[in-house]
């Protein structure tokens, strides 16, 4: 049984046959998926820089009568991805291949890393990672109920390459302490992945307020937070699994580090011997006999 296509596909596949106005717009809509083409059709034509009647031109098409035949087709997709994860493994569990879990798990990770990569704007990295490196900015992280790990983990890291590194709390009684720190330019790394937390758009509405650049990790079908975001890098998670697969995020984070580390070795490689000294009086480490 081959494999039902998404509205991403259709579009992507579509793209060499469309017109430069068409493609513009397909080009704009897919950057910013789905997020793009849930509102009116005038704010998408603005938003595109094109003409209303292109929009409607490119949904028929891809197969639809018109963009509210369209927009109704991507809603059902939202709302069958926004799913618990009791429905999650619901859906997953029936009709999978009798392949051991190993290996689907497996193929299902490798699979999400390359579409991944395979999509990531080089400069929109770039740019990220750019930000990051910034030591005139200060650089704040949080994550949601299962991404915190992931902020963590980039702070634990991130403190090592440069000063002025903060994990935030989930808890938005913390909050206030730290955005009364927080400057204008200084950057929030922020993750959000289904079902999207209202608690991370709270924060990130507040940061963009005092002035933060945001940059949002988050699955291909786009947190909220990304309306406010500065530089988003959307990831795909599918697994069969109840919950998703964090892989190919923790892939970007790994990678950003390098990025960054590389951009600030001049400064990072001192700060990495002076902490080695550290530990070695410390004696934090055992010694190898």
């Amino acid at each position: 049984m081959g494999v039902e296509l998404t509205i991403e596909d259709i579009m992507r596949s579509a793209l060499p046959d469309l017109t430069r106005a068409e493609r513009q717009l397909a080009t704009h809509i897919l950057k910013n998926f789905p997020v793009a083409a849930l509102g009116s059709i005038t704010a998408l034509a603005k938003a595109a820089e094109v003409s209303t009647p292109t929009v409607v031109r490119l949904c028929q098409k891809l197969g639809y009568k018109g963009y509210p035949d369209y927009q109704n087709a991507l809603r059902g997709e939202v709302e069958a991805m926004l799913v618990s994860p009791l429905a999650k493994h619901d859906r997953w569990a029936g009709g999978v291949p009798d392949t051991h879990i190993l290996n689907r798990f497996a193929d299902a990770v490798v699979s999400n890393l390359q579409a991944t990569l395979g999509q990531i704007d080089h400069a929109e990295f770039d740019a990220a990672a750019a930000l990051l490196a910034d030591r005139n900015r200060a650089v704040f992280a949080m994550g949601g109920r299962i991404t915190h790990a992931l902020a963590d983990y980039f702070v634990t890291l991130m403190k090592v390459v440069r000063p002025s590194v903060t994990l935030l709390s989930g808890l938005s009684n913390t909050w206030p302490p730290a955005l009364l720190d927080m400057q204008r330019g200084d950057v929030l790394l922020v993750f959000d992945i289904r079902r999207y937390e209202n608690s991370v758009l709270q924060l990130v509405e507040l940061a963009v307020e005092q002035g933060a650049e945001v940059i949002l990790l988050t699955d291909r079908w786009v947190s909220p937070a990304a309306a406010h975001a500065r530089h988003t890098l959307a990831c795909h998670i599918e697994a069969p699994s109840a919950w998703d697969s964090t892989v190919s995020i923790s892939v970007l984070v790994e990678t950003l580090l390098a990025s960054v580390q590389t951009l600030t070795w001049d400064q990072t490689e001192g700060r990495l011997k002076r902490l080695e000294a550290l530990y070695d009086r410390s004696r934090f480490f055992r010694r190898a006999r």
